[in-house]
């Protein structure tokens, strides 16, 4: 809920001057993409700080077994410098065998910090359980944790989380299909039928009509050369092809928690008069006390008194006119100096009258 409390912070005027965009800004070639990888590794070196769970320790002994270390049954390690981790990354497209790329290592026991930590040989696996690239190196840990021996504590950021800076040698390369088939697919970014009809026009107007044809909102097939460099060239004109993108839906947004409201250029409320006034209720107590006769024989006593006032604070009227603009609607709420929850109310009778042309969405 609302409070007066919070800052009216934003009305936000979401780009209210249209303006052309970049092919590449507005979409992307279907298939090339990143991809997900992960694996799960040990971390050593630590400074005391490792892990103290069973998991840690069947990963030490897993590792010194394949190095024709092999301890007696039932020994322990007991090891505090090493810890679990989970090991992910993002491929990118068109990586080659021998490129490297960062990954991220997140403890995945109780250790307290993987400062100072090295994490050892890790196969990182896509979806399909392929080992696509290999990690190994030195952490960068930017958290810290410190603790004495009265308990006392204190954590900087998330010690518990790392990162190696091209830690990740590429092993495997993704296919893309980028240069397969006669034609490629561009995927908009945000979904909109006008705009994939423009960006198909924009298209044809430089390459000639009938390269370029709408599928549906979101996709845009056009016909591009066969050969990988014909097309990287192809390619290289048609994403800086200029297109003018349709302004987004009508759409008001509140954040409860935050009292930040974004109203979008394409609002428009019907006519509509709006009433706004604040109602005060002022309760006080002012207890008596009342004191019995000399003869009657009664007890002191406290007779409350109560005294209940209710203000009605100046009624405000304003008026919003046939498709009024959003300038229009942040000036009118501003001369009266509603609050977000106010604000918000305005908003909602507003779409119950049916003079809100939106969407009002509340987070």
């Amino acid at each position: 809920m609302l409070t007066r409390k919070v800052f009216f912070a934003a009305l936000v005027l979401l780009s209210a001057v249209a303006h052309a965009e970049r092919v590449k800004d507005l979409a992307f070639v279907s298939g090339v993409r990143p991809n997900h990888l992960v694996g799960y590794g040990l971390v050593v070196g630590l400074n005391g700080s490792g892990d103290k769970t069973p998991m840690a320790e069947q990963s030490l002994k897993s590792m010194l077994k394949k190095f024709g270390i092999h301890l007696p049954p039932g020994i322990k390690t007991n090891s505090k410098n090493i810890a679990a981790v989970a090991v992910h990354a993002d491929l990118p497209p068109f990586a080659k065998p021998g490129q490297k790329i960062d990954v991220t290592v997140s403890s995945l026991g109780n250790a307290k910090s993987l400062r100072g930590g090295t994490l050892l040989m890790t196969p990182l696996k896509g979806i399909n359980g392929e080992v696509y690239a290999v990690a190994q190196g030195n952490l960068v840990v930017s958290g810290l944790d410190a603790s004495g021996n009265d308990g006392s504590k204190i954590t900087i950021n998330v010690p518990s989380v790392g990162r190696i800076p091209d830690g990740a040698i590429v092993e495997r390369a993704v296919p893309t299909g980028f240069d397969r088939g006669p034609t490629i697919t561009l995927n908009l970014r945000q979904p909109d039928f006008t705009t994939a009809t423009r960006l198909m026009n924009a298209i044809n107007k430089t390459f000639g009509k009938g390269t370029a044809r709408a599928l549906d909102a979101d996709s845009v097939e056009v016909r591009a050369p066969r050969m990988p460099s014909q097309r990287v060239s192809f390619l290289s004109v048609l994403e800086n092809i200029q297109v003018d993108p349709d302004d987004g839906p009508a759409k008001v947004i509140v954040n409860s928690r935050t009292g930040t409201v974004v109203i979008s250029k394409s609002v428009r409320v019907m006519p509509a008069a709006v009433t706004h006034g604040g109602l005060t209720v002022r309760v006080s107590e002012a207890p008596k006390v009342v004191q019995p006769n000399a003869l009657a024989g009664g007890n002191t006593a406290v007779q409350p008194d109560s005294a209940v006032s209710v203000e009605e604070g100046g009624k405000r009227m304003f008026k919003f006119d046939a498709g009024v603009t959003l300038d229009e609607i942040v000036e009118a709420v501003n001369k009266v100096g509603v609050s977000p929850s106010d604000l918000v109310a305005i908003l909602e009778a507003l779409k119950q009258a049916g003079a809100l042309q939106a969407e009002l969405v509340v987070i």
